[in-house]
């Protein structure tokens, strides 16, 4: 199937009220697992590469082209995401591999910075035919930079999106990055609020905190792309725990990241079935299955 754009799944999702699953690559068994696991659910997925992934990787290159790669041979519509980007050469290097948005983080500048280095961004890749995600508002956790607690207001978020024409906005909703628990409780209030003035998809970052009830919740709310990564870190890690206790003997690494691999795609199953099912309320919602 033909790599998709991000913004056709996320416009889709819209339409038809439900969540998009946005999961984070780090090794290429990370791509496979999300893929395969997108696949048994019969739904689209958002492969998602951040700048913290590339820096292990010691360049975008290799990763990006090999998750690409991965999405083309896909049974699903499957968009490649550039995650949490704050160089401009970074956004750049992903537009020419092919990936179907970025996400440019200025969120730690000053308001004005934040618009103007965005919305010079979002018009170099909207050139381009590459969608643009950016983030008001700080979510918590990330590299101890972002503010816990801190929340979006509506109106500066409106008022945002129209000064940079970005496709899609993170916003602070009471979540964190790298949370271990899923205790993480979305301001449910807010985020109809901020659907309600904010003209293009939110987006939910910090997801792994957030139990089953509240993602869906928060996409019944009005949240569309849904960001998790650490969550399924630790699936992977279990999993590949299990498989080394089990025989002090295994040294192939397939076996045991083979596991890992296999405990992901579960997982993506079961997680995009319930950011893809029938909202409670809202407008009917189905399963992309182009």
């Amino acid at each position: 199937m033909p790599l998709t754009g991000t913004g056709e799944i996320l416009a889709h999702a819209v339409r038809h009220g439900h969540g998009v699953g946005a999961f984070n690559v780090i090794q290429l068994e990370h791509a496979e697992a999300i893929v395969a696991g997108a696949e048994a659910a019969g739904t689209a997925v958002v492969l998602q590469i951040s700048e913290n992934a590339v820096r292990y990787h010691g360049g975008l290159g290799p990763v990006g082209a090999a998750t690409v790669a991965v999405a083309r041979a896909a049974a699903v519509p499957v968009a490649v995401h550039l995650d949490h980007a704050t160089r401009v050469d970074l956004v750049e290097e992903a537009v020419r591999l092919g990936f179907g948005s970025v996400m440019f983080d200025a969120s730690a500048l000053p308001y004005a910075e934040n618009v103007r280095a965005t919305a010079e961004v979002a018009a170099r890749c909207h050139a381009a035919g590459v969608a643009v995600e950016a983030e008001l508002g700080e979510v918590g956790g990330k590299d101890g930079v972002h503010a816990p607690g801190a929340r979006t207001d509506p109106g500066e978020a409106a008022a945002f999106v129209r000064a940079t024409s970005v496709d899609a906005l993170a916003v602070a909703v009471g979540t964190s990055h790298a949370m271990l628990t899923r205790d993480a409780r979305p301001d449910l209030a807010l985020i109809a609020e901020l659907r309600a003035a904010v003209p293009v998809p939110l987006v939910l970052h910090g997801s792994s905190g957030v139990d089953d009830e509240h993602l869906a919740a928060s996409v019944a709310r009005g949240m569309t792309k849904i960001n998790i990564a650490t969550h399924l870190n630790k699936a992977f890690t279990g999993a590949v725990r299990a498989a080394l206790g089990a025989d002090a003997a295994l040294v192939d690494t397939r076996v045991y990241l083979g596991a890992g691999r296999a405990a992901v795609a579960a997982e993506v199953t079961r997680l995009l079935g319930i950011l893809t099912a029938r909202p409670v309320s809202g407008p009917e919602g189905d399963r992309v299955t182009r």
